[in-house]
């Protein structure tokens, strides 16, 4: 009886713990400046969310992974009078995890501790399950803003697949971005 006490009292302090870190992390993070816009690629509209908010920033530089082509992100943001000396894009990411991937070093090397998330609405889910893993991996924070769409939310399977693929980063260096292409042509042909 005593034995089973015991793990009980063990299992709840590791909770507790778990918690009060959990606790305090989301806490720094609300908190904290980010120092710049990190926008994930894949939607025209969060380039153009990006730039009206950088206008509306002027200290904040945007980092856009795999974007739109180049030329289109240029010109949206000389539309909106932004600086392109603030712009900064990287086509390195070939997936959502590896938004976060190719660039995490990088925003740490620069003393990076916080960012703002741009992506859509219906993605913010899952790019947050990343963000807190990946990003959270260097003590870097983020706050979301999501890019409102008419979508509904991606199935949470996503979320799950796309975390377990960012906790295999952490320990390996590796994404299992090829796996994920792979499954992803065989679903699209059978």
């Amino acid at each position: 009886m005593r034995r089973k006490n015991y793990r009980f009292t063990l299992a709840s302090v590791a909770l507790l713990v778990t918690g009060l870190w959990l606790g305090q992390w989301y806490v720094r993070g609300q908190l904290s400046s980010p120092t710049l816009a990190l926008v994930l690629g894949g939607d025209a509209q969060r380039e153009e969310f990006a730039a009206q908010f950088a206008t509306e920033n002027p200290d904040l530089d945007v980092w856009i992974s795999s974007g739109a082509n180049p030329e289109y992100a240029v010109w949206v943001f000389q539309e909106s009078h932004v600086s392109l000396e603030r712009l900064h894009l990287d086509y390195r990411a070939v997936d959502t995890v590896t938004n976060f991937t190719t660039l995490v070093d990088d925003l740490d090397r620069l003393g990076i501790k916080s960012v703002y998330l741009i992506t859509s609405d219906y993605h913010m889910r899952r790019a947050s399950t990343i963000a807190a893993i990946v990003l959270g991996s260097r003590g870097i924070h983020y706050k979301p803003l999501p890019v409102e769409s008419e979508r509904p939310p991606e199935p949470l399977l996503r979320s799950l697949r796309d975390g377990g693929r960012s906790i295999l980063w952490v320990f390996t260096g590796k994404t299992g971005s090829e796996l994920a292409q792979l499954s992803s042509r065989l679903t699209v042909h059978p």
